[in-house]
């Protein structure tokens, strides 16, 4: 029997908040991504089919229905768990990482002012809606379409940024 010396194990690095905190901003990014992809692949399509009236009043309806404390917290979460990990992956020195998630929490702006800038104000023009459901939606449908469809794309990029920066932080690499 031949006896081989083992090399030792190197403790893998602390990381602090930084894991947590990047895993809580990937969950969030995740089901917002999620959220603007649902509305693009089937609640718009769905409504598609209604008639004027139909569209007008079941938009508005989801959008009340949205307006809830757990979307809040995912919304916001989404940014301020991306804002801290950041903070926490540069305080530890993981540049690669932080970078990443900087990349990430650039893309969520965009879709945050997206939706703030469009998005929310075409639901509150679509709430206003009296009896005319047909200019409401011409005025409403193809925009709100299109700006969904680039947060969504913002927010699927942004979730793959902090998926690699969960792979370069699991790794260490302070570059």
């Amino acid at each position: 029997m031949t006896y081989t010396a083992r090399r030792p194990v190197a403790a893998p690095p602390k990381r602090g908040w930084a894991s947590p905190l990047l895993w809580l901003a990937t969950v969030a990014m995740g089901l917002m991504a999620g959220l603007f992809y649902a509305f693009s692949v089937s609640v718009m399509p769905g409504l598609a089919q209604a008639d004027d009236r139909a569209f007008v009043l079941v938009m508005n309806r989801i959008n009340q229905a949205i307006e809830n404390p757990l979307f809040g917290l995912t919304f916001s979460g989404a940014f301020v768990l991306t804002v801290a990990a950041a903070i926490a992956q540069y305080r530890m020195g993981l540049r690669a990482a932080a970078r990443w998630t900087l990349a990430a929490l650039a893309l969520y702006i965009v879709a945050l002012a997206i939706t703030m800038g469009v998005n929310v104000p075409l639901n509150d023009e679509l709430a206003k809606a009296a009896e005319d459901f047909t200019a409401a939606r011409d005025n409403f449908e193809g925009l709100w379409n299109v700006t969904n469809n680039v947060r969504g794309l913002a927010c699927t990029l942004a979730l793959a940024c902090l998926a690699r920066s969960l792979t370069l932080q699991g790794r260490g690499e302070r570059a």
